[in-house]
């Protein structure tokens, strides 16, 4: 009978084997066109399997030091066959390739064998994503040359660094003078800013401006609506071509407000909303309308928006700024920390004299967080249906006053306009349907 360790040790050994057949069937790929000889490329796809196949049997034998010497002897042969592919060439061979990717990789290999019999799982998928890597050069090539700009380049440094060095680094703990918000709450409402600004643009590159700003701007709203309105308006501004398309997007996004309304009162007070049920398709199919009358405008002409007439395009030759514009969204931080602090002075000072008012107040900062509220009041008795119903309208109104004013703040006048033209009549339209219901 087999050892209980021989099935484990061969199924590691196979996903080693298969991890170094897939790498070097690349490599040999690779090496298409070059004709045998001296000059021919080292590391073919029997070096690769052998490489793989060695880093597992060395760590089947479970010898640490036989591990140890097998790596150190693959980086020697590795350096000797960089070392020869840096001699002149036969006279008619090609140049040799100075990089050091089949090499690299020859050494990589070894190490995946050697991970492939600890977790052979995980061994096989380092070997697809090496292999990948490797037959992805030229994409990965003409995407850093040619597809991504320094500008596009020097802003994801920015967004990394916010998001993996100074995001965890922000102290956590609230402040009194920020209304109770954490300085690392405040760095994260403008790092998702400029995230959607991001997203915006991606989409915008991978889909064009009609879908890549709509289909951005709804999922985002999913996020946050106003940060959405904020990162649309402040793309709009500054590139008024796509006002239209970011008009488009922020509407857009105020639609998924009323799908998450429901869905936070379907978990919590159903009964409340099966009462708010008509308003709220009211109000989605309002914003989804206005939304798609602004998508209709990047077709019909969103090139001769007004906007665009009054801030024409910049001269082709001009430098392209990047995607994010880190003053705008600090200034739409601002301006929602203002809101905060009001509702935490108004609180203060008039305390909550009703359902209603501490509703809408809450509301200026965030609609959930108040609907969230009422349901969880509705479902433990306290409250009623019909409380729910009141209260989630005057919170979604009182949201919208924030968004509204969001829009003129990052995007202008015109923008502000249209969006908060929607905003208006998506609530109103709640409202009409929902008092006719009653």
């Amino acid at each position: 009978m087999a050892p209980p360790d021989f099935w484990a040790n061969a199924t590691g050994l196979a996903a080693a084997l298969g991890g170094g057949l897939l790498i070097g069937l690349e490599r040999e790929r690779r090496k298409r066109g070059t004709e045998q000889g001296p000059g021919r490329p080292p590391a073919g796809i029997r070096s690769f399997a052998l490489a793989a196949l060695g880093g597992g049997i060395a760590q089947t034998l479970q010898q640490p030091l036989l591990v140890a010497l097998g790596g150190a002897m693959v980086a020697v042969l590795v350096g000797i066959a960089y070392w020869a592919s840096r001699q002149p060439p036969p006279p008619g061979s090609p140049p040799p390739d100075p990089g050091l990717t089949t090499e690299l990789a020859l050494f990589i290999t070894y190490l995946v064998g050697v991970l492939a019999v600890q977790q052979p799982v995980l061994g096989a998928a380092a070997a697809a994503v090496v292999a990948t890597l490797l037959a992805a050069r030229e994409r990965l090539h003409r995407f850093a040359i040619r597809a991504l700009s320094d500008a596009e380049w020097h802003d994801a440094l920015l967004l990394a660094a916010l998001v993996l060095v100074l995001l965890p680094l922000a102290p956590s703990t609230p402040l009194p003078g920020l209304a109770g918000l954490s300085p690392r709450t405040l760095l994260g409402l403008m790092t998702l800013i400029l995230g959607l600004q991001a997203a915006g643009h991606v989409a915008l590159r991978l889909l064009g401006p009609r879908a890549g700003l709509a289909g951005s701007g709804a999922i985002s709203g999913f996020v946050s609506s106003t940060a959405t309105i904020a990162s649309m308006g402040i793309r709009a501004k500054a590139e008024p071509a796509l006002a239209a398309g970011c008009t488009a997007g922020a509407i857009f996004s105020t639609a998924a407000t009323w799908v998450q309304v429901m869905l936070l009162l379907g978990a919590t007070a159903p009964s409340a909303a099966a009462l708010l049920a008509p308003g709220v398709l009211a109000g989605l199919l309002t914003a989804a309308l206005t939304g798609a009358w602004a998508l209709w405008r990047t077709q019909a002409g969103g090139a001769a928006d007004p906007l665009s007439a009054r801030n024409p395009p910049a001269a082709p030759g001009a430098a392209t700024p990047g995607p994010l514009r880190l003053r705008e969204a600090l200034v739409v931080t601002v301006l929602l920390t203002a809101v905060a602090l009001a509702v935490t002075w108004a609180q203060a000072r008039f305390g909550s004299a009703g359902l209603l008012a501490s509703t809408a107040l809450g509301a200026l900062a965030d609609a959930h967080a108040p609907v969230a509220a009422l349901g969880a009041l509705a479902a433990a008795g306290q409250i009623d249906a019909t409380a729910v119903r009141d209260g989630t309208l005057v919170a979604v109104a009182a949201n919208a006053c924030t968004r509204s004013i969001t829009a003129f703040v990052a995007g202008g006048r015109g923008y502000g306009l249209r969006v908060g033209a929607s905003l208006l009549a998506s609530t109103a339209a709640a409202a009409g349907v929902t008092l006719l219901a009653a």
